[in-house]
């Protein structure tokens, strides 16, 4: 059996990492992350004519229908060069309408998610910024046509740059079942505001819903019972920060490892001390096992696996943990310097506490592993 990328994948990767290369090295993200969008409308046009944007959507809705674990390879480039750009939170609300929308609802939105003319997110967290299905509390007010929403949505994933929002809410009641909508930027009542963040590549920001009208045409209808579709798009989400975890911890490690080999501290490049060497080797091992992890994660989604959902939280809690203590461990091998904004160093360290408690901390994967697991 072939546990290897095949060789369309790694000339995708090989395609991803040249165009990155050249149009969005860390410098260049530095200037973005200063811009108004936070991004690069340009490059984002880009990769949506190269199909990463539409890479999950089938073919017949505008996209290339590849796998989530293709879409691991473009994620992990991404992730490498700290790249800010709304490619999970696009392809997250894809995923949204592809499994809890019906036909004519993916007809109406898919293809332009997929072309990157619409820029898409998925608005779950509330103040109490809680995962759990029964911690949501929007309630959607029955109308004659559908709902009426008001509430607010916290740390929503590049909201002010998005135009098609995927809100879960409570249908009816505080108790009633979970319900999608779809909310898209113009609509009244629609407030979208980026909030100050620590790692300037990834930005959150807050949705505010005023009495917005959804109709019943805007909201999911789904196979099944809306926790299903929530739990799915959560371990969605957790599998792809983590894809870009790998390459950014792979990126830290690099810059880290260079800095080693240059650094001359009594007569010797640092690197050749134990105090370095140990730290290094120990963040490869780590980086390379969450890496296996979060592979096959990504193929039991693809394929239904009974374990799927066992696999992505032993791949979020393993890098959860151990991408922080790399970014901590690459600034403090930089020595001071490591801190300051000149040095890419504390670029990755941001990264990593961002990624921490992305679709679920450390304790909370822990935790879901051991009632995953009978304990």
């Amino acid at each position: 059996m072939n546990f290897g990328f095949t060789e369309e994948q790694e000339l995708l990767r090989a395609g991803v990492r040249r165009l990155l290369d050249e149009s969005a090295p860390v410098a260049r993200v530095r200037e973005v992350v200063e811009s108004e969008d936070g991004f690069d409308r340009e490059l984002w046009s880009r990769m949506a004519s190269l199909g990463w944007v539409g890479l999950t959507i089938p073919e017949d809705l505008g996209g290339a229908g590849a796998d989530l674990v293709t879409l691991v390879v473009v994620l992990e480039e991404t992730g490498r060069t700290l790249l800010p750009s709304p490619l999970v939170s696009t392809v997250l609300a894809a995923e949204a309408i592809l499994r809890g929308g019906d036909d004519e609802q993916r007809r109406r939105w898919l293809p332009s998610l997929a072309d990157g003319s619409r820029i898409g997110t998925f608005a779950l967290l509330e103040e109490n910024d809680s995962f759990a299905a029964g911690e949501l509390h929007l309630t959607g007010e029955r109308s004659s046509d559908g709902f009426r929403l008001n509430g607010r949505k916290a740390f929503v994933p590049d909201v002010a740059a998005a135009d098609l929002y995927v809100v879960p809410f409570r249908a009816g009641s505080g108790e009633g079942p979970i319900a999608f909508a779809i909310v898209e930027r113009p609509a009244p009542g629609v407030s979208a505001s980026d909030e100050p963040g620590l790692d300037p590549t990834k930005r959150l920001g807050t949705l505010g819903l005023d009495g917005v009208r959804v109709g019943a045409r805007d909201v999911l209808a789904g196979p099944g019972p809306g926790s299903e579709l929530l739990a799915r798009l959560l371990d969605v989400g957790a599998a792809l920060v983590t894809a870009e975890a790998v390459g950014a911890a792979e990126g830290a490690l690099r810059l880290t490892a260079d800095y080693a080999r240059t650094r001359v501290q009594f007569g010797s490049p640092i690197g050749r001390f134990q105090g370095v060497k140990h730290p290094l080797a120990e963040a490869f091992v780590d980086v390379e096992s969450f890496k296996s992890l979060v592979y096959y994660a990504a193929w039991a989604l693809d394929h239904a696996a009974a374990d799927a959902s066992l696999a992505v939280s032993r791949a979020k809690a393993y890098a959860s943990e151990s991408f922080p203590r790399l970014g901590i461990d690459a600034v403090q091998l930089h020595g001071g310097i490591g801190y300051t904004w000149e040095y890419d160093a504390q670029l990755y360290l941001k990264r990593a506490k961002w990624f921490r408690p992305a679709f679920g901390d450390a304790d909370h994967h822990y935790d879901r592993i051991a009632a995953l697991g009978g304990l």
